[in-house]
């Protein structure tokens, strides 16, 4: 593990077009000249079909993407489009070797570049309440991104260096950045989903990052929640959580000098840790150099405590949570949630009826136990 991890702000850049128009970015020194690697596939034009549409029950939205149904699932390795193009396999990547690229997804969720036609859902909105009406509806407006983390196919987070690590951070944080700058964008989400399990289509070690038009149920009810404790006490909420989880120690995984990895006291998941820095920040870009440094060193360690659990590869889903473009100056803190499906050797965590239907959750493993367990893993 490298002592003096690449910073952010130090890693170089270059984008390139792809065959079909798409942006690709590789971060690294490594190509050297990226222009000399140009896309040499004849690719037709995919056919975005992603539409919005209002739950009314719920007051939220819901998107249509029909045309991923005809997207990549599970290559063989030797036909993977997140490695490296060589002379008998020509890929997403152009260049035959990389350090960390990032590029547009070629079946995204949500439509690139945005629809012109915005002006829908004020046509449907419900005059009464100005909100959108039963059968609301908008254009899919967007952007979703892959980052391969490794050329290496076989790789995993779990195994990068000190120094890797910070060229993938130096892309999540510049990605987020450039996403929040674009017009429409409400929030930017960095995740990785791990493992066929998890419904990971690629093995190829990559995650996404997607730019949102609206603020995510999901952040919603955490924005919420602030405001609430905010009132009702006049402080911060992220603040006290983590300040009572550091008091009751009792499912504390891990903790540096600028982060603390703990299994919730609600935990849904039966191996469930959060990860927050002691300094609150409401995004990637916010964290200091020296918080930077130690997550690149801390968080490989607890992948690998995760995948130790069970003796085998941990599915698992590794969520960055950032606070939305228009509420940085907020009490929404920045901080990781990595969870795994698998509960016991051969066994996953499948959603009941009651967690399905109702998003009524129940754990058959103590968050305490959980902590134990994998404080007694060796990284």
């Amino acid at each position: 593990m490298s002592s003096v991890p690449t910073t952010v702000s130090s890693v170089p850049k270059a984008t390139v077009a792809l065959a079909d128009g798409r942006a690709l970015t590789y971060f690294g020194a490594i190509p050297k000249r990226p222009a000399d690697y140009p896309d040499r596939r004849q690719l037709p034009a995919t056919g975005v079909q992603s539409e919005e549409r209002w739950d009314s029950l719920l007051s939220e939205w819901v998107v249509i993407a029909s045309h991923r149904q005809d997207r990549t699932f599970q290559p063989a390795a030797d036909a993977c489009p997140l490695c490296p193009s060589s002379a008998g396999s020509l890929t997403e990547i152009p260049a035959p070797e990389y350090e960390v690229v990032v590029f547009e997804n070629r079946f995204p969720t949500l439509a690139t570049p945005a629809p012109p036609a915005q002006s829908a859902v004020a046509r449907s909105n419900d005059d009464r309440t100005g909100q959108p009406g039963l059968l609301a509806s908008r254009p899919g407006a967007g952007r979703c991104e892959v980052i391969c983390f490794s050329q290496d196919h076989s790789a995993s987070f779990a195994g990068l260096s000190a120094d890797q690590a910070a060229t993938v951070m130096a892309a999540w944080v510049d990605r987020s950045v450039e996403l929040a700058r674009v017009p429409g964008v409400e929030q930017v989400y960095c995740f990785e989903n791990r493992g066929a399990e998890i419904g990971a289509t690629l093995a190829h070690p990559h995650g996404q990052i997607y730019a949102y038009p609206s603020i995510t149920p999901r952040t919603e009810r955490m924005l919420a929640a602030c405001a609430s404790y905010r009132r009702d006490t006049g402080r911060g909420l992220f603040d006290d959580l983590l300040a009572a989880e550091q008091a009751a120690g009792s499912r504390i995984v891990l903790t540096g000098s600028h982060w603390t990895a703990f299994v919730p006291f609600a935990a849904r998941w039966p191996y469930e840790v959060h990860l927050y820095p002691h300094r609150r920040v409401p995004d990637l870009a916010a964290l200091p150099p020296a918080a930077t440094t130690e997550f690149c060193e801390l968080y490989p360690g607890l992948l690998r405590r995760f995948d130790r659990l069970f003796d085998a590869p941990a599915p698992y889903v590794s969520a960055w949570h950032q606070a939305p473009v228009r509420h940085r100056d907020g009490d929404f803190a920045l901080h990781l949630e990595l969870f795994t499906v698998r509960r016991a050797p051969g066994k996953l965590k499948y959603l009941a009826g009651t967690e399905s239907g109702m998003g009524a959750f129940a754990n058959d493993i103590t968050p305490e136990a959980a902590a134990s367990r994998l404080r007694a893993m060796r990284e």
